[in-house]
């Protein structure tokens, strides 16, 4: 018992002495990811004639544009800037090996939708005494949904080992000293676990001011939700993934294929990322 306090007090000061580069570094690139492509359409839209892909990559492309406008410090990276399929793996691997400081991933959602059995018809079957009329059902699929509003997600807590993993591989984005996570060394897994606390913390940041923005903009917030998402798993840094509304909602298909609608949502995510950027070089979060 003694041991682990011993360790967890070194790893403590260690983890204080040399996260000051994670901590206190300014937001300097920025990862915007537009949701699937090419191949990978992603949801449908209510009309049919919608996909995801097209419209994560034109608000993706206006929140690149307003940081490159607005925030001249601050260079956004992207994933994708035309219609290509680019691999999940792919995704987080661009942004590691930028040493992004934030990772926003941008998605459409789309609820179940609803089925309905119908009767189009009769048959025959049987014979003799045993024979009798039967309906003829056919269930139809309406892909049009009442669900709407916001929700951003940040990674589940069950993911966190291959966050860890991320951590230690590309160590030398998050720590002063190039050599400080050294895998043979016992305290290294508690530094890891740290650092992939502190990241769960400023995703969280960073989550809930993209949702106040929506709700400012009178969308209907549904909250700040943890997923094991591939996407997020694999960043050494914090990061989200921002529904944008209900691609199969006929309205919100509408106002999100709309330009009033993709440059107000384009405006609350650039300003979410505005916020938590002044806000982490204030305070250190």
């Amino acid at each position: 018992m003694k041991r682990i306090i011993c360790c967890l007090m070194l790893a403590s000061q260690v983890l204080g002495s040399n996260t000051s580069k994670a901590q206190t570094k300014k937001i300097e690139k920025v990862v915007i990811d537009a949701g699937h492509g090419g191949t990978d359409a992603g949801a449908r839209g209510a009309s049919g004639m919608l996909n995801e892909k097209d419209i994560a990559l034109a608000v993706s492309l206006k929140v690149g544009r307003l940081i490159n406008d607005s925030l001249r410090s601050v260079k956004p990276i992207f994933t994708r800037t035309t219609d290509v399929f680019i691999r999940l793996s792919d995704r987080h691997e661009i942004a590691n090996q930028a040493a992004a400081d934030l990772f926003v991933a941008i998605h459409v959602n789309a609820s179940p939708g609803s089925y309905e059995k119908i009767k189009v018809g009769s048959k025959t079957v049987g014979k003799g005494k045993k024979r009798k009329t039967v309906p003829i059902y056919k269930t139809i699929h309406h892909r049009e949904t009442g669900a709407n509003g916001t929700e951003t997600y940040v990674l589940g807590l069950h993911r966190n080992s291959q966050k860890e993993s991320a951590i230690s591989e590309f160590g030398e984005n998050v720590t002063e000293e190039p050599g400080m996570l050294n895998i043979n060394d016992p305290q290294t897994a508690i530094i890891i676990a740290q650092y992939s606390q502190m990241f769960l913390k400023k995703s969280v940041s960073l989550a809930q001011k993209v949702q106040d923005e929506f709700a400012m903009q009178g969308r209907k917030d549904l909250g700040v939700k943890q997923k094991g998402l591939e996407v997020l798993a694999g960043c050494v840094m914090p990061g989200v993934l921002i529904e944008i509304g209900f691609i199969n909602n006929a309205q919100e298909e509408e106002y999100l294929n709309s330009e009033k609608g993709q440059n107000e949502v384009a405006y609350a995510i650039f300003k979410a990322i505005r916020n938590y950027k002044r806000e982490v070089e204030k305070t250190n979060l």
